[in-house]
């Protein structure tokens, strides 16, 4: 068990110092990945939520959708209903409220997102500055010694180590923001739905 560990630190080390930055980048996305999974989980009222309320609105149970709202309180999606829903009763418009909401709501999903399409751009940048930096080092060492042809395959094939560092941070943060992206666009889709049925009450009401 031992003996991996100390071998992938050697190659650790012979990816040179870009490795260390290139480890601190992977350090930020596990904790960028874990504190957005923890938001969402918070913030997110979930698709049973939004399939029971919107069922109970189309058909014509807005009592019992308020009722399911009180019971299950949970998140963004379920406070905004709750809100709109007062204002509705007060004879308030809700249309601009909605949506100042909606933009607020996600704005707050979004936030530190744009960090990890950053890390996508730069961890290959920062591999293949390694790379770079350690292809340079094995050629100046180029002479017209015997030895050194398998000196310099040896230092370019070190060099590589960082390239793939690089791809493999990338890749990671690219699956962690596509996770992230697919949740909102779940969330913002629900909020949608759920706030059209709600103007459309309003509409109703405004008939009678």
């Amino acid at each position: 068990m031992t003996e991996p560990l100390i071998q992938g630190f050697i190659y650790f080390q012979k990816g040179g110092i870009v490795m260390y930055l290139l480890l601190l980048i992977s350090i930020f996305i596990v904790s960028l990945g874990i504190e957005r999974y923890l938001y969402f989980r918070s913030a997110d009222s979930g698709r049973f939520f939004t399939q029971h309320f919107t069922t109970l609105m189309e058909q014509g149970n807005f009592n019992q959708a308020i009722t399911w709202i009180n019971n299950n309180s949970k998140g963004n999606l379920a406070h905004i209903l709750l809100h709109a829903i007062n204002k509705l009763d007060a004879g308030q418009t809700i249309t601009a409220f909605l949506e100042t909401q909606t933009n607020i709501a996600i704005a707050q999903f979004r936030k530190r997102l744009y960090y990890l399409n950053v890390v996508i751009t730069i961890a290959p940048l920062l591999g293949l500055l390694g790379t770079i930096s350690g292809m340079i080092k094995s050629f100046s060492i180029f002479n017209l010694n015997a030895e050194q042809p398998a000196a310099i395959t040896g230092g370019v094939g070190e060099a590589l180590i960082a390239t793939a560092m690089g791809l493999c941070v990338a890749v990671t943060a690219l699956l962690v923001h596509a996770y992230f992206i697919q949740r909102l666009d779940i969330i913002i889709t629900d909020m949608e739905y759920c706030f059209s049925l709600l103007e459309e009450e309003q509409e109703r009401r405004n008939t009678l």
